[in-house]
C-alpha cells in the first residue's frame, strides 16, 4: 500500500483537528496549553490510521511528554510502515498573542525515508526551482549566494528578497544583507513557512537562510521536495547531550551538509493547516456552525501542491 489519495485526506484531517483543538487558545497568552491541545489532538487522530508509524522528527525525547516524542509509535497497525515528522503547533507565540502565521504541520513518508535526528538547530538554505542548482550553497558566503542569485534571476541585487528569522544569532547576516542593499523579510517565528516562501513568486522571497529548528528544517524539506526547489541543511550539535543523541541515532559525520534527497527520500505527504491567518494559508474560521480550515498539501508522486479547504461541524 503506497501513500495514496485516501491517506492524503486522512492526513489533512490530522492537522485540521490539531489546529481546531488549539484554536480555543488564540490570544489567551497560554503557549503551554495551546501546544498540548494541538499535540493531544494530533496524536489521537494519527492513532486512528491503519499503519505502523514512528515519530522520527518530533518535539523532544520521551521524558518531555506530552510532546510527540522521537521514537513514539503511532497508528492502529496494518501493512504500511511510516516515518512521521510533526510540529503540532508551529508558532506558539503566534497563537498566544493572536499573531499571523501559526500552523499545525505533519509530514509522512514510507519507513526509512525521513531523516531521523535529535531535536536541535539546523543551518539551512532554500531557493526556488528557477535558480540553477550550483548557483547557491550553504557553504558559500552571503555575498556569493546573493550575487549568484541575482545573476540567475536576472535581477538587481537591490531587488532580491531574503527571508530569515529575526534573531541575534543572525546579526552578521543581517548586517551583510543591509550592506548589499538586499530586501529582507524578517520573521519572528515560523521557519517552516519561511522556507516555503521560496516555492512561489507570489510570496516575493528569493532565498531563505539562517539557523532555525532542525525539525522545522526536515518538515520544510519534505514540502519543498514536491515543488522541485533546492534545500540544504546542516545540523548543529553544539552540546554533549546533542552529540551523544546524534551518535546513538547513527549520525557519524556531525558536520555533514545534507542535500534535500538525503533528508527526504521517495514519496511523501506534507500538510500544514492554518491556525491564525498567514502567508501560506488562512487561519481557522467559524461559519454556519462549522470550522473552516485551509491546509497546504503536497504529495510528491502525484505532483500535488495545493490548498485544501475542509469543513468540520461544531459539536454542541
Amino acid at each position: 500500500m503506497a501513500l495514496n489519495k485516501e491517506l492524503i485526506d486522512k492526513i489533512i484531517k490530522v492537522t485540521s483537528k490539531a489546529a481546531i483543538s488549539c484554536g480555543q487558545f488564540i490570544g489567551k497568552n497560554d503557549k503551554k496549553n495551546a501546544d498540548k491541545a494541538a499535540t493531544d489532538a494530533m496524536r489521537n487522530e494519527i492513532n486512528k490510521l491503519e499503519f505502523n508509524g514512528e515519530v522520527v522528527i518530533g518535539e523532544g525525547e520521551l521524558d518531555e511528554a506530552p510532546m510527540l516524542y522521537i521514537g513514539e509509535k503511532l497508528g492502529s497497525g496494518g501493512n504500511l510502515d511510516i516515518d512521521i515528522a510533526v510540529d503540532p503547533l508551529e508558532g506558539t507565540n503566534f497563537v498566544a498573542k493572536n499573531l499571523p502565521g501559526a500552523l499545525s504541520v505533519i509530514s509522512i513518508a514510507e519507513k526509512g525515508n525521513l531523516f531521523k535526528a535529535p531535536e536541535t538547530y539546523m543551518n539551512k538554505i532554500a531557493v526556488s526551482n528557477k535558480v540553477p542548482y550550483d548557483a547557491t550553497d550553504l557553504d558559500f558566503s552571503i555575498e556569493k549566494n546573493i550575487k549568484n542569485l541575482a545573476d540567475s534571476l536576472n535581477k538587481d541585487i537591490s531587488d532580491i528578497t531574503a527571508c530569515l528569522l529575526n534573531r541575534p544569532r543572525h546579526y552578521e547576516i543581517i548586517k551583510n544583507l543591509k550592506k548589499m542593499n538586499v530586501k529582507m523579510k524578517l520573521i519572528s517565528d515560523g521557519d517552516v513557512s519561511g522556507a516555503l516562501m521560496v516555492t512561489d513568486d507570489k510570496y516575493n522571497v528569493d532565498i531563505f537562510l539562517g539557523i532555525g529548528g532542525g525539525p522545522e528544517g526536515v518538515l520544510a524539506a519534505s514540502a519543498i521536495d514536491a515543488y522541485g526547489c533546492k534545500f540544504q541543511g546542516r545540523f548543529i550539535f553544539d552540546s554533549d547531550i546533542n552529540i551523544l543523541r546524534a551518535k546513538k541515532m547513527g549520525i557519524k559525520d556531525l558536520e555533514k551538509k545534507y542535500e534535500l534527497h538525503e533528508i527526504i527520500k521517495g514519496d511523501s505527504i506534507f500538510c500544514a493547516t492554518g491556525i491564525t491567518d498567514g502567508d501560506l494559508v488562512k487561519g481557522i474560521n467559524i461559519k454556519d456552525n462549522k470550522y473552516i480550515t485551509e491546509t497546504l498539501v503536497t504529495h510528491k508522486s502525484a505532483n500535488m501542491c495545493k490548498i485544501v479547504v475542509r469543513e468540520d461541524t461544531i459539536k454542541t
